[in-house]
């Protein structure tokens, strides 16, 4: 019998600049082991202070379309009066108030219960920080 509560954490390089990272193929394959055919709620979070989860359209634009988005709302200049590293960088902590670090989805049938474009991505405007956890947990 598979555990009611199942958790998994994803280690990802994000690199040096701005990018948003699609987790829906790496999120299937933990609910293919998790939630084995089951419904439930899949919590995906991101513990640091300068990324955000979002569910969005990727492919045709809408990622790139968001990073320009957050970059007229939140420009990487001298504003900030967070400001260690990067020129800019408080801006990347203001980030997680308009994106949040955790999004909860539900799960039917073992699988996400998305719309026909929705993806689930991993936002990272943070260039200081090329390495990024996010923890998948599942609630049966």
């Amino acid at each position: 019998m598979t555990d009611r509560f199942q958790t998994h954490v994803l280690t990802l390089t994000t690199g040096s600049g701005e990018r948003v990272v699609d987790l829906t193929a790496e999120i299937d394959a933990f609910l293919g082991r998790a939630a084995a055919g089951r419904d439930g709620l899949l919590n995906v979070f991101v513990p640091h202070a300068t990324a955000g989860i979002a569910v969005i359209e990727t492919g045709a634009g809408s990622d790139d379309d968001l990073l320009a988005a957050l970059h007229d709302l939140l420009p990487a200049d001298d504003r900030w009066r967070h400001r260690h590293g990067s020129p800019g960088h408080g801006r990347d902590h203001v980030l997680p108030a308009l994106v949040p670090p955790h999004a909860t989805l539900p799960v039917t049938d073992g699988r996400l219960a998305l719309g026909t474009w929705q993806s689930v991505c991993l936002v990272d405007t943070n260039r200081d920080n090329a390495e990024r956890r996010v923890r998948l947990s599942f609630l049966g």
